[in-house]
């Protein structure tokens, strides 16, 4: 297996940062293939890592958010999620090696905390996982929050307009299924905490 894998990998010849910011590192590169040959370019990006909740309150009922993705233009809605910050505070560009992030379990709780109010009694990792494997190297990490109550008003940042929807599993479950739950590593985080809740024999 070994031996098969090194044999499909791909050399990097040069590399041309197109857009390099603290958010973002768009880049364009040239490899050599397994047979020797160049090709190009593949686009690539670095951006944060980030963490992904599927939080659920002491009544049974799931927290999601809705708000404004550029991507799509169009409101959207997800779970609690966000970037991982660097541990020293500073504000480094994406793709800078010398930044060192937050451990993704105190983001979660952070994130959960400022975009909600709410906190957990209980968290689990469900896994860390390549968020876009084709042209990123960052990962999303998803986490299961339990026993969740309100402690404080939101905490958002100057640019964060989002507003915090409640929903069964049996509500969410439908919205997913009629396609207005636009997320796609989110829904995977759905479906790893039903399969984590299951094994603790209880059902959602």
């Amino acid at each position: 297996m070994k031996e098969d894998q090194e044999k499909l990998i791909c050399r990097k010849i040069k590399c041309e940062h197109l857009v390099q910011d603290r958010w973002i590192d768009f880049r364009k590169c040239t490899y050599e293939l397994p047979d020797g040959t160049e090709s190009g370019p593949y686009y690539q990006f670095t951006r944060r890592d980030y963490a992904v909740i599927v939080a659920r309150d002491d009544e049974g009922r799931f927290l999601c958010v809705r708000q404004f993705r550029p991507g799509l233009e169009a409101v959207t809605t997800e779970f609690v999620a966000g970037g991982l910050e660097p541990a020293d505070g500073k504000k480094h560009l994406a793709g800078d090696a010398d930044a060192v992030p937050e451990d993704a379990l105190e983001a979660a709780v952070r994130e959960l905390r400022e975009e909600t109010g709410y906190v957990a009694d209980s968290w689990q990792k469900l896994i860390s996982i390549p968020s876009y494997a084709t042209m990123s190297d960052n990962y999303a990490h998803l986490f299961f929050a339990d026993k969740c109550r309100k402690v404080s008003e939101q905490s958002l940042d100057e640019e964060e307009f989002l507003s915090v929807v409640k929903y069964s599993g049996e509500e969410l479950e439908q919205l997913i299924r009629e396609g207005g739950f636009q997320q796609s590593v989110h829904m995977l985080a759905w479906f790893l905490a039903k399969e984590y809740m299951r094994a603790a024999g209880e059902e959602w």
